[in-house]
């Protein structure tokens, strides 16, 4: 179960700036993430390919947290307003539900619940 103090860090990182730091320092080298019901993406080092690759398609990504992330036991919910500008300044948000496993101090698995409909897709 991860600690209140583990779970403010880790989402400190993200409102920084800091995602691939987040992903590095916080999760488990087995990590798995979820975008809706794509299939996962699975391994700490594939997960910072892909967010070093969102970070290079956009100008700017910045993460806002709605309100506190609730824990229970091994799960974390939050909720994030993600706002992501690309290089002909054009922003999208994206308004999402994190649902993340953690096993200790490591998250082991996140799922991003959202409506791809808010990036255009």
């Amino acid at each position: 179960m991860p600690s209140r103090e583990i779970v403010e860090a880790f989402a400190k990182r993200l409102e920084d700036g800091d995602f691939v730091g987040a992903i590095e320092q916080f999760c488990a080298p087995d990590a798995a993430t979820y975008e809706n019901n794509a299939a996962p993406t699975v391994g700490r080092d594939k997960l910072v390919a892909k967010e070093r690759g969102v970070l290079a398609a956009n100008k700017e990504v910045k993460a806002v947290r709605i309100g506190p992330s609730l824990i229970e036991g091994d799960q974390v919910a939050t909720r994030w307003v993600f706002s992501f500008t690309n290089a002909e300044g054009v922003t999208r948000t994206l308004d999402e539900i994190a649902w993340q496993t953690w096993r200790g101090d490591e998250l082991i698995e996140e799922r991003f619940y959202y409506d791809p409909k808010q990036l255009g897709r």
